[in-house]
Parts: structure tokens; C-alpha cells; sequence
């Protein structure tokens, strides 16, 4: 937690000029500066961390909630339920491009001894000088009572925009990110919501609250590039709740049976609440799976253009829904930290 009031006036400003460019459909920015030495070399260390070996033992961090206790439990392997009433795309290959095909990728990271994989989307901002891409919080905070707060948060946190472009081949001796098709990007920094860390296990409270963005200075093939001057990005809306049945197209990375994690996968359908979550988080009939986690929701959406207003949060044991947090004043406060930031944070 950090006070900081010069940046706040800042950043406070930054975001209303972000938000009326995003209603604009602009995107200007100025150029930004080069990177340091010493991001360079964060970068680049993140980078080469990712080896085929570590990437391919990564795993979905996918939480389930038993429908008859309302206990969650995380279940990387968790294949699509079967109880769903759907009139829209349940889940299918996304094949029209577009803007949505840049800006949504996979997101790896560790957690311990563990590395995960879970879903993004560039979102955006005002920052000249970094990026900010959204994702779950659970994507970059551990509820588990670790001993060490500094444990609780993701490592090695890398981004992969379009990876369905060019699905790297994991060869013994080869660079993973060199083969994609835009290269890597590292967080600099991670912003959650203080409510879903005071959590020592991924319960209702951290449902409401699992949201987070990841800042991410320049990198890509070359390791100069900014991220949303090269793939693009997306605008996001705070104004909740959306109301019911409205159409909404969900994105994502799943990787657990039945998918396997290279390929964008949709669906489209209309919005309902969670009746067993009190009605206080979304939910659209899909069939996504693990490592969708983080992957993005708009509404509207029309050719690959739409507004975030949700993401992959939590799924059902033996249903095909997904559901995802409402987005309200609180994920703004954190979108609006993100923007330059350099140290990972909470907001309370």
C-alpha cells in the first residue's frame, strides 16, 4: 500500500483523459522513453526463466465451486459440465481476427514451487511509458496462508499476446518467446484489491474481487516495443451491473480437456447473475476450462472491437457456466494505480 498524492492527482487525470479517449475510440500517445538498463535486464531475466520445460509444466489455475457445499478448490484438469441451458456459442475456435485476436493472450507465472497459466487482455490507459494488461486476481495473488506476505504474489509474471497466431513449438533447446508471434511481455508490477488479499482462502468475497492488472514496460521480439502500440487495445467500462441478458462474448485460453491451451476459444451469450453467489457476480453459459482464467468479457462487441466489463473468474463442477466479477468504482481505483506503476501493490 503506498501514498503517494502527486501521483495520485496524476494518475487521477491520466485515467480521465484514458476513459474519454476510450468513449473517443483514440488512442493517441506520445512517444515514450527507452527503457532503463535495469528493466531491461527484469525483462529479459523473466524472460529466460521461461524455459520449454517450465513452460510446459504449467497448469491452469482454475477454481471450482462445489455446487452443493459452495466450497472452492482448485482444479487445474477440470473438463466442461454438461448442465447448461445456452441460445448462444458455448465454446468454439475464434477464427474472424480482429482487434480482440491481438490484444487477448496467455499469461504465465509462478506461485511457490508451481507455475501457472491463466488469460489477459490489453486494456487501455494514458501511460506513455508501460502498458497495463488485466487478468484474475487470482492470476497474481495467492489466497493460501503463506508465512511470508511477499509470497502471496505471482513471480515471473510474462504475457503473450495472440499466441493462437503462431502457438510456439516447445523444443529442448529453443526460445519460447522468440517463436510467438509478437514475443513476451514482463510485469513490472501487479495491482490487486486489498478485500480479495484479506482472504486467506479463494472464497464469495474474493469472487466479488477478482480483478487485477499487470504493468508491463516495453518488450516484445525485439525488447523495445510497448505493448499496446503493437497489438493494440481494448476500452473498459466501471458501470455496473450490466443488465440482464445482455449479450456478452467471452475470450480465453483454455487448456484443460477438452482444449489445449494454443488455440482463442469463445462464447457468446446473454448475461445472467449466480444464484448461488447471491446474484453478486455475472455468469454466461460457456464451456471455457482452466487457463481461461483472466480472459476477457465485452459487451457491446462487434468485429473484434468491444468494452471489458467483466472477466474468466470461476466455474461450476458438472455446469457450463462461466462467471466473473462486476466491475465497479474499486476495479477502477486499481486500473487507475496500474498505470505506471513499478512496484507490485494493493489498493485498498
Amino acid at each position: 500500500m503506498r501514498l503517494q498524492p502527486p501521483r495520485l492527482l496524476a494518475t487521477t487525470l491520466a485515467v480521465t483523459l484514458a476513459l474519454a479517449g476510450a468513449l473517443l475510440g483514440s488512442t493517441g500517445r506520445a512517444a515514450a522513453a527507452p527503457p532503463s538498463p535495469d528493466a531491461r535486464s527484469e525483462h529479459q531475466r523473466i524472460v529466460d526463466f521461461w524455459t520449454p520445460d517450465r513452460i510446459a509444466q504449467a497448469v491452469p489455475r482454475d477454481f471450482v465451486r462445489d455446487p452443493a457445499t459452495g466450497r472452492f478448490s482448485l482444479q487445474p484438469n477440470r473438463a466442461p459440465g454438461s448442465t447448461t441451458t445456452s441460445t448462444g456459442v458455448l465454446g468454439a475456435v475464434w477464427t474472424s481476427g480482429g482487434l480482440v485476436q491481438t490484444t487477448t493472450g496467455k499469461v504465465f507465472f509462478a506461485m511457490g514451487t508451481s507455475y501457472y497459466v491463466c488469460s489477459g487482455s490489453v486494456v487501455k490507459d494514458a501511460d506513455t511509458s508501460t502498458s497495463v494488461v488485466l487478468t484474475a486476481g487470482h492470476c497474481a495473488w495467492d489466497n493460501s496462508t503463506a508465512t511470508d506476505p511477499a509470497q502471496h504474489w505471482a513471480k515471473n509474471w510474462m504475457f503473450i499476446p495472440d499466441y493462437a497466431d503462431k502457438p510456439a513449438t516447445l523444443t529442448a533447446d529453443g526460445s519460447f518467446c522468440a517463436s510467438t508471434a509478437y514475443g513476451c511481455w514482463t510485469a513490472q508490477a501487479l495491482t490487486v484489491d486489498q478485500a480479495f488479499t484479506q482472504q486467506t482462502s479463494y472464497n464469495t468475497t474474493a469472487t466479488l474481487n477478482d480483478f487485477a492488472f499487470a504493468t508491463v514496460g516495453p518488450g516484445g521480439l525485439g525488447g523495445t516495443s510497448q505493448l499496446d502500440t503493437k497489438v493494440g487495445a481494448q476500452a473498459i467500462s466501471f458501470s455496473s451491473p450490466v443488465p440482464s441478458g445482455t449479450r456478452v462474448d467471452l475470450f480465453g485460453y483454455p487448456a484443460a480437456k477438452k482444449y489445449n491451451g494454443s488455440q482463442l476459444i469463445y462464447s457468446e451469450g446473454p448475461l445472467g447473475t449466480d444464484p448461488n453467489n447471491g446474484n453478486l457476480t455475472y455468469r454466461v453459459a460457456s464451456s471455457m476450462t482452466g487457463g481461461s482464467s483472466g480472459g476477457p468479457w465485452f459487451a457491446p462487441f462487434s468485429a473484434g472491437v468491444g468494452t471489458l466489463m467483466s472477466l474468466n473468474s470461476y466455474g461450476y463442477a458438472g455446469q457450463s457456466y462461466m462467471q466473473g466479477p462486476m466491475f465497479t468504482n474499486k476495479t477502477q481505483s486499481l486500473y487507475t494505480d496500474a498505470q505506471g506503476a513499478t512496484a507490485n501493490h494493493i489498493v485498498p
